[in-house]
């Protein structure tokens, strides 16, 4: 029986779940914009003292991974790895994307979870769910919306569209015949990392990293300076 802290802070919801023995005690989900560098821990703290679970007595961390805002990912990277590396605890970490997509565990079909990630792209994937198990069925990625709803047409399936933050093409997908999820099922539940982790392997804390699936604008930025001195 383990106790554990599961958080997600990819995107504008910020959602942090506490088990106690295996079982679900507590989850706190706030989709405004706030910084997740102030709200975060003080709200971990805050849900610790509800279920009376001390720091001391966690036995693994689960964090999304990401992709999603390169900030709100570091913030939740950060806190999680910090803390398992204090407590000497266990740390799993779990797409960004699945996690959304878990939202649906129930439904059976394909899931295609995805993220707003500016002048027309998306962070995407696709995954099967059925009676609670979820597969993988397109790698998580990087892509233009237009490109990615004509990508998963060819499976010729009915597709639940699932996302905090990508109401803008909510036109889009209904006219490709795909089905645009409302909330509260499109927002994120820290609680589901805690059963989607169950699977994944445990990382070494320093191995463990974010997954932006693209570079930041400061690497970009480096990156052109770098080939523009190599022309040069």
């Amino acid at each position: 029986m383990k106790s554990g802290l599961c958080i997600d802070t990819s995107n504008q919801p910020m959602s942090i779940a506490l088990y106690k023995d295996d079982v679900m005690a507590a989850e706190m989900t706030i989709n405004i914009k706030r910084n997740h560098s102030v709200q975060l821990m003080p709200n971990i703290e805050h849900l610790m003292n509800q279920v009376n679970l001390k720091p001391n007595e966690l036995e693994q961390i689960v964090v999304a991974e990401g992709p999603g805002s390169f900030t709100g990912i570091r913030i939740g990277m950060t806190t999680a790895k910090t803390l398992a590396w204090s407590l000497n605890i266990p740390i799993k970490t779990v797409s960004s994307l699945e996690l959304v997509a878990s939202s649906l565990l129930y439904h059976n079909g394909l899931v295609s979870p995805f993220f707003d990630a500016r002048r027309g792209n998306v962070y995407a994937g696709l995954y099967r769910v059925a009676e609670g198990h979820i597969e993988r069925v397109e790698d998580d990625c990087n892509i233009e919306m237009t490109s990615w709803l004509e990508k998963v047409s060819h499976y010729n399936e009915k597709v639940l569209f699932v996302s905090p933050n990508g109401g803008s093409f909510k036109d889009e997908i209904n006219q490709s015949g795909g089905v645009w999820v409302t909330q509260p099922f499109n927002l994120p539940k820290a609680s589901l990392l805690w059963q989607l982790a169950v699977s994944k392997k445990e990382t070494p804390i320093h191995l463990v990293k974010p997954n932006y699936l693209r570079i930041t604008e400061a690497e970009a930025n480096l990156q052109k300076k770098s080939e523009e001195g190599h022309k040069s």
